[in-house]
């Protein structure tokens, strides 16, 4: 008499890579897990204000927290050093809500608005760069949703790229309440 094979190893070979994507999936932070309501709702109340004011878009560059960092735009409303979206994201979302927007810089990623306070509460984090795991994410073009470090404390968080008329990655969306 034959063993009985338990689990995956004795099933078809098709069976066993379907296990393994649903496996797979089930790790990677995206839209569909890992996410908080909240991070969902206030994301798309942010991409639905910024689309009012019309296409992303970078024309000329502006100093950001000491960065010479490119002027990100939506429509004629420069984003740099305007934190008048963010906030009204943040409002509209509820107390312990951060939004911020972060502008394409070489490599990195510049926050040039944000709700998110400069440690011992001195103003915004202008000019802070945005950080792995988002970052890398974000660099393959993909949003992240899950648990990321800003400023001062951990955040439940939603990132997504910004992408300008010829679907490059200008800048990033994000949003994140208090963990």
């Amino acid at each position: 008499m034959k063993p009985k094979v338990v689990g995956l190893i004795g099933a078809p070979v098709a069976v066993r890579v379907l296990a393994a994507a649903f496996a797979a999936l089930a790790l990677v932070p995206s839209v569909g897990n890992a996410q908080d309501a909240r991070v969902a709702k206030s994301m798309a109340a942010f991409k639905d204000e910024t689309a009012k004011l019309g296409a992303p878009k970078i024309e000329g560059n502006e100093t950001v927290g000491g960065w010479n960092a490119p002027a990100l735009y939506f429509g004629k409303t420069k984003m740099n050093n305007n934190s008048a979206v963010v906030d009204a994201v943040a409002k509209e979302s509820g107390e312990e809500m951060v939004a911020s927007l972060f502008v394409k810089a070489g490599d990195q990623y510049v926050r040039v608005a944000t709700t998110v306070p400069k440690p011992g509460g001195s103003g915004r984090a202008i000019g802070t760069v945005l950080r792995e795991p988002a970052l890398d994410a974000i660099k393959a073009g993909n949003p992240y949703y899950g648990e990321a470090p800003v400023p001062l404390r951990a955040y439940i968080t939603g990132y997504e790229p910004i992408k300008d008329a010829s679907g490059a990655i200008i800048g990033v969306y994000a949003v994140g309440y208090k963990k």
